[in-house]
């Protein structure tokens, strides 16, 4: 299995899962560029880090299972658009898809802001609660993690992946060339346009599904860990 992360985080987001899903499966946690122990480059883009996640997958060989949130689920899905070497995809809310335009030019002055002025605890807090609509209190539990502070280590990378975001175009015919059973994780809170693009990819990938987590958001893996875990390991689990 491969984890892989969203904006604003590195491998630590999976702390409170992985070790339900290291009891079934080997699994690796990846560090996406600009993150823990990856490098980075000045050449960053958004097809760059999708090879770099088919690299990945390649690189372990053999059908692997991958499980990806947000930008992570965004960069994934393009990534098994290159692969034959995915079994199942689970993909949990992925970034961009049906995100206003409105949204990115009104947050993205601030946030270069914040990042020029070194107030990376404020410029993730801001992301969280402004972009993934995450609400104040679970903000508060986030930041009483110790994945916080690799958040406040990768804050740098929040600006470029959102600048990236300006300029994706949601394409549902290359979307549709991914041929593998794909699982749409979905929290019953989050908010309509979040909703909007999770429905957007299931309509363009053939056979997908969509597991609605009730009473949840954008970071069920902290705040709903079981209904998670219920839903990615069932669907991994499955024999059909």
């Amino acid at each position: 299995m491969l984890l892989v992360h969203g904006t604003a985080a590195d491998h630590q987001r999976w702390n409170p899962v992985l070790p339900e899903l290291q009891k079934r499966f080997t699994t690796y946690a990846l560090d996406r560029r600009g993150r823990g122990a990856s490098g980075d480059s000045s050449d960053w883009s958004f097809d760059r880090e999708a090879e770099d996640i088919v690299t990945v997958i390649e690189g372990i060989g053999g059908p692997v299972d991958v499980v990806a949130h947000s930008m992570g689920a965004a960069l994934s899905m393009e990534a098994a658009t290159r692969t034959s070497a995915i079994r199942r995809l689970v993909l949990y809310e992925p970034a961009l898809v049906g995100l206003p335009a409105a949204i990115l030019d009104d947050i993205l002055p601030r946030l270069r802001e914040l990042l020029e002025a070194g107030d990376r605890d404020g410029l993730v807090q801001t992301f969280m609660l402004e972009v993934a609509k995450v609400p104040a209190t679970q903000v508060e539990l986030l930041r009483s993690l110790p994945a916080w502070q690799g958040r406040l280590q990768a804050s740098h990378t929040l600006v470029r992946e959102l600048e990236a975001g300006r300029g994706y175009r949601f394409e549902p015919e290359r979307v549709g060339q991914i041929r593998v059973l794909t699982l749409l994780l979905l929290g019953g809170d989050s908010p309509e346009h979040v909703k909007a693009g999770v429905e957007q990819v299931h309509q363009a990938i053939k056979g997908s599904r969509v597991a609605v987590m009730p009473g949840q958001q954008h970071v069920a893996m902290d705040t709903g860990t079981q209904l998670f875990l219920d839903a990615v390991l069932g669907f991994l689990t499955e024999t059909k």
